[in-house]
C-alpha cells in the first residue's frame, strides 16, 4: 500500500521547510540532497543574510509587480525576526538593512528543522521523484531512493525546489518541469545576482585591477544601484554589479559612476586651480584608489599636468570617471548566480495562497516562482513569506477565487 500524506513538499530549502512548519501535519518534505537547507548553509559567507528590515514589494522583480504583496504582508520580515529572537539566535545588521546571524547559518536550518518536528512534518533526503500525476483525490508520486522505488499519495503537492542557480549545490530545473507538466507557463528564465563578463580592453582593465573594490553607482535602463563594485579576472562583480545584473539585458550597456557623489567637472576645475602642477593620475588618486586613478588617466590618453588640460579635456576626464559606458558580453551564468530570475508565471497562481488556479492542491513557492528579490536578504524573506502563505492555506484548507 502506498504511504499516504496530506501534503508532500518537493524541496528542503528555505521555502519548503518554512511551508512544512505551517501545513498542519501529515507532511513529508522530499529532497535529493544529503542535507536540508544547503543554500542556507553557504549563504552570507556562512552566516545567512536571513532577511532585510526594509523589505517591501518594490524590492522584487516580476512580470506582475503586485503579486508578492499579499504573501509579504501575511508574513513580514518583522515576523521572521521575532521568530529568530524567540530561538535566541544572535544577529546583527550590516549595510542597507541586511540581517546576519552572529554565529552560523546552521542556526537557521536548525530553527526550521525544529519547527518541522513540532508540526509533525517529516524529512526524506537523498530521494528522487521519477513521476508525479494527478488523481481524483490529489496526487500520486513515484520515488526512487538508493535504487528502490516507492509510491506515495497525497492531497497537496508544494513545489519548492528552487531554480537553476548554483548547480554544484544540486540545483536543477525540476520545478519548471512540474509546472509545465500541469499546464503552467514560464516567464523568461536566466541567471540573476551574478557577475558580468567582458572582453577586449575592458577585460584587460578588469584583470589589471582584479581585487580592487570601490563604492560606485551602476545604471542600466533607468535602474541604478549605489553599492560596492569589484574588479575581477573575468570582469566586474560586487553588490552593485550583482544588483544591476537582474535588470541588464544582452547588448545593453551599463554606466558606471566611480565618484557618484561628486560633480566631476567642477571637482577637476577646482583641482586644476589648486593643484594644477600635479600629474593627472596623482590628482585623481586623492579621490580614487591609485590603481583606478592610473587606469583612468591611461584610458583617456591625456598627458601632462592637470593645468595643461582644457575644459574640453576635463569634460572627457569627468565622463571617464562618472559616465563610464560598458558593454558586458554576458554573465558568469548559473554557476555563480545567487538566484534564478523568472519562473512560474504568477498569472496562473493565487497570490494569497500560492495555489495553482487550474490544478487544485498544487502550490508553487520560493525561487521557482517569477518573483526575484534584490541582493541583501530579500530572497530569503520571499521564501519565508511564500512558504507561510502556502502552508497556512493548506492548514486552513483555504480556497481563494482568482483576483
Amino acid at each position: 500500500m502506498p504511504r499516504i500524506y496530506n501534503t508532500i513538499i518537493i524541496g528542503a530549502g528555505a521555502a519548503g521547510m518554512m511551508c512544512a512548519a505551517h501545513t498542519g501535519g501529515q507532511t513529508l518534505v522530499i529532497d535529493h540532497a544529503k542535507n536540508p537547507g544547503e543554500k542556507i548553509r553557504i549563504s552570507g559567507g556562512g552566516r545567512c543574510n536571513f532577511t532585510n528590515i526594509h523589505t517591501e514589494a518594490s524590492n522584487f522583480i516580476s512580470q506582475n509587480p503586485h503579486f508578492a504583496k499579499s504573501a509579504l504582508k501575511s508574513y513580514t520580515q518583522h515576523d521572521f525576526i521575532a521568530h529568530v529572537e524567540r530561538h535566541n539566535i544572535a544577529y546583527h545588521e550590516k549595510t542597507l538593512g541586511q540581517l546576519f546571524c552572529d554565529n552560523s547559518a546552521k542556526q537557521i536550518i536548525q530553527l526550521l528543522q525544529k519547527d518541522m518536528q513540532n508540526a509533525d512534518a517529516h524529512l526524506q533526503l537523498e530521494t528522487r521523484i521519477t513521476e508525479i500525476s494527478k488523481t481524483e483525490s490529489g496526487f500520486q508520486l513515484t520515488l526512487e531512493k538508493h535504487g528502490k522505488n516507492e509510491i506515495l499519495t497525497c492531497r497537496n503537492v508544494v513545489v519548492a525546489c528552487g531554480g537553476k542557480s548554483i548547480p554544484k549545490m544540486g540545483a536543477t530545473g525540476f520545478g519548471y518541469q512540474i509546472a509545465e507538466q500541469f499546464g503552467h507557463t514560464l516567464t523568461d528564465i536566466r541567471p540573476a545576482l551574478v557577475p558580468l563578463t567582458f572582453d577586449g580592453d575592458i577585460l584587460e582593465t578588469a584583470k589589471t585591477l582584479a581585487g580592487v573594490a570601490i563604492d560606485a553607482k551602476v545604471t542600466t535602463d533607468k535602474t541604478s544601484f549605489n553599492e560596492a563594485l569589484l574588479f575581477t579576472h573575468r570582469g566586474l562583480s560586487g553588490p552593485a554589479i550583482l544588483q544591476i545584473s537582474s535588470y541588464w539585458r544582452e547588448k545593453q550597456p551599463i554606466e558606471v559612476a566611480l565618484l557618484p557623489s561628486h560633480d566631476c567637472l567642477d571637482l577637476l576645475r577646482r583641482e586644476r586651480t589648486r593643484s594644477g602642477k600635479r600629474a593627472i593620475h596623482k590628482v585623481l588618486a586623492e579621490f580614487l584608489p591609485k590603481s583606478i586613478a592610473a587606469q583612468i588617466a591611461k584610458r583617456t590618453q591625456l598627458t601632462g599636468n592637470l593645468a595643461d588640460q582644457s575644459d574640453a579635456k576635463l569634460q572627457r576626464l569627468a565622463a571617464a570617471i562618472n559616465h563610464w559606458k560598458l558593454y558586458p558580453i554576458g554573465t558568469e551564468g548559473y554557476r555563480t548566480a545567487e538566484v534564478t530570475l523568472g519562473g512560474v508565471d504568477t498569472d496562473g497562481l493565487l497570490s494569497k495562497t500560492m495555489q495553482s488556479k487550474s490544478v487544485p492542491g498544487l502550490y508553487f513557492i520560493g525561487e521557482v516562482v517569477d518573483v526575484t528579490g534584490w541582493l541583501g536578504g530579500y530572497n530569503f524573506q520571499w521564501a519565508w513569506s511564500s512558504g507561510y502563505a502556502a502552508g497556512t492555506a493548506i492548514a486552513s484548507d483555504i480556497t481563494t477565487a482568482p483576483r
